[in-house]
This record gives structure tokens, C-alpha cells and sequence, in this order.
């Protein structure tokens, strides 16, 4: 059996890479790199490296070449080619090569979605469910590490600020999300369509209180509206262009596109998650 990791130089993926070494042989894990420079890091896990780009359709045939079972680890948004079209060429040379299965790192809710974040997921669900390659849709909610600014910024002794309201969060460490799509991969854990793994979702009211007890810390918490939140983070030399993108995460949760129920994290992990307390513990020991 051959398994294939993408992002593995990713944090997400470096955490996959660590929990897939220790369910498979060395020699049934491949991985893929965009350049020399990033394959010496990843042989030195001791696994076989394919060079390849997901703009490059041909570099993807030759990679996928002899794989049985795919973790296909999302791509950032804003390359030369679209995230759209090199989601499409993974499918398609997924397709072309005889992949079996294929775990795809999705946005939460899927169609349902209203975010301008799923819509790429959402092509991509399709393109994979059109294939007839056996597939799990890994509906990942929010990293706790996706909220490391404002985490750090208030055990500094700043304002804790926000902008989404009530609106609530499924937060999880992202090493647990990791852990859970290699359990998928590998057949650890079942293996349905559609896993929403989410956290027991939160608003940041109750994210700030946890991390006061995390790091024996006091801070103010502020909700802001969207536009002193933008002063505020421009304040502080946050780029316009990030700025733009957590003022739209911030409207999402507000309207609920994260706030999800579900014991799926749980059941594919084979035990409890992290208390929040604790996984913000980890957190700050980084």
C-alpha cells in the first residue's frame, strides 16, 4: 500500500506526517514537495519525495504514479493559478492514475456554506464526488493557531478584540485535526462521505476566559463592529490585504458558518479532544 501526503511541508501536514509514520512502514509513505529545496527537509523523515506542482497537471500524473490512498491537504488561495484549477488537476490526475481513495481537508457545512472561504472546497467536494474515486470530506472547523495574534497579543497584556458577536467557533489544536485525517487515510478510523470535525463550538467571550485560566493571565476582552476592529488592527501593521481576510472570518462566525454540533472529531480520533484549557496550554508552549 502506498500512502501520499501533500502539504507535507505545511504545519498541518508536518503534524500528518508524524502521525502517519506511526501507523505505516516507511516505505508505503510518499510525499510531495514544490522544490529541491523543500524535498531536503522532508527526506530527512526518511520517506521517498516526488517532486510536483499542483499547477502542473504532467509533474502531478508522474507524482501520483503507483499511489493507493491520497491525504489531498488543501492549497493556499492567491497562487499564479488558481487554487480552482489545481484542485482540478489533483482530482483529475488522482483520476487518471488509479488513486482508490482520496481524504480531501474541506471548509466546514460544505454546500450549505455561505462563506466566500468554502467555495473553492465546494468545487472541489463536486469534482471529487464526480470522479467515483471513494472519497471522506474532512470538514475542518478553526485551528486554534489560526487565532495566534489575538492569543499572544493578550497574554502580552493587550486587549483581548474581536468582531464576530456571539457568534461561535468549533476551535481545536491543529495537530488533532491532523491525527484525524491520518486515522482516515490509513483506515484507523471509519471512512464516510462527510466528517464534520469541529470542536465543542465557543464564542470568544468564553475563548478569552479559557485562555485567562491557560496562562494565569488578566486582560481586557473588547467586541468591537467591524469597522473600529479594522482601525484597530490597521493600528497595529496588520497588512491591509490580512486585515480584509480576518474581518471576513470574523463575519462568518457571526453568522454562524462555524458553529457546528457534531461528535465526528471525536469518533475518528478514538477519544476525547483536548479540554480547551489545556489545548491553549500547548498552545503557549510553542
Amino acid at each position: 500500500m502506498k500512502y501520499l501526503l501533500t502539504g507535507a511541508t505545511g504545519e498541518l501536514g508536518t503534524y500528518a506526517l508524524h502521525y502517519l509514520k506511526e501507523q505505516v512502514e516507511l516505505n508505503e509513505i510518499v510525499v510531495l514537495a514544490r522544490t529541491e529545496e523543500k524535498a531536503a527537509i522532508l527526506r530527512e523523515h526518511g520517506v521517498e519525495v516526488r517532486i510536483c506542482d499542483f499547477g502542473d497537471y504532467a509533474s502531478l500524473i508522474e507524482a501520483f504514479n503507483g499511489i493507493d490512498r491520497l491525504l489531498f491537504v488543501s492549497s493556499q488561495p492567491g497562487a499564479a493559478v488558481s487554487r480552482g484549477e489545481q484542485h482540478k488537476n489533483v482530482v483529475n490526475a488522482a483520476k487518471k492514475t488509479g488513486i482508490s481513495f482520496i481524504a480531501y481537508t474541506s471548509f466546514p457545512k460544505g454546500a450549505e456554506s455561505k462563506s466566500p472561504l468554502a467555495q473553492d472546497h465546494i468545487l472541489t467536494e463536486q469534482l471529487i464526488s464526480e470522479s467515483n474515486i471513494s472519497h471522506t470530506f474532512l470538514r475542518n472547523n478553526w485551528y486554534i493557531e489560526n487565532e495566534k495574534d489575538t492569543l499572544n497579543a493578550a497574554v502580552a497584556g493587550h486587549p483581548f478584540t474581536y468582531s464576530a458577536g456571539d457568534g461561535k467557533t468549533g476551535w481545536a489544536l491543529k495537530r488533532e485535526y491532523a491525527e484525524a485525517a491520518v486515522n482516515v487515510l490509513t483506515g484507523q478510523a471509519s471512512t464516510p462521505e462527510v466528517l464534520e470535525l469541529s470542536g465543542n463550538p465557543i464564542t470568544y467571550v468564553e475563548l478569552a476566559e479559557a485562555l485567562k485560566i491557560a496562562s494565569g493571565t488578566a486582560f481586557e476582552v473588547i467586541k468591537m463592529n467591524d469597522s473600529d476592529y479594522q482601525t484597530a488592527l490597521t493600528n497595529n501593521a496588520i497588512p491591509e490585504s490580512v486585515v480584509g481576510f480576518i474581518l471576513m472570518i470574523q463575519n462568518d462566525i457571526r453568522n454562524g458558518e462555524l458553529d457546528v454540533m457534531s461528535d465526528d472529531f471525536e469518533q475518528t480520533l478514538g477519544k476525547p479532544l483536548t479540554p480547551l484549557v489545556d489545548a491553549l496550554k500547548e498552545f503557549l508552549q510553542k
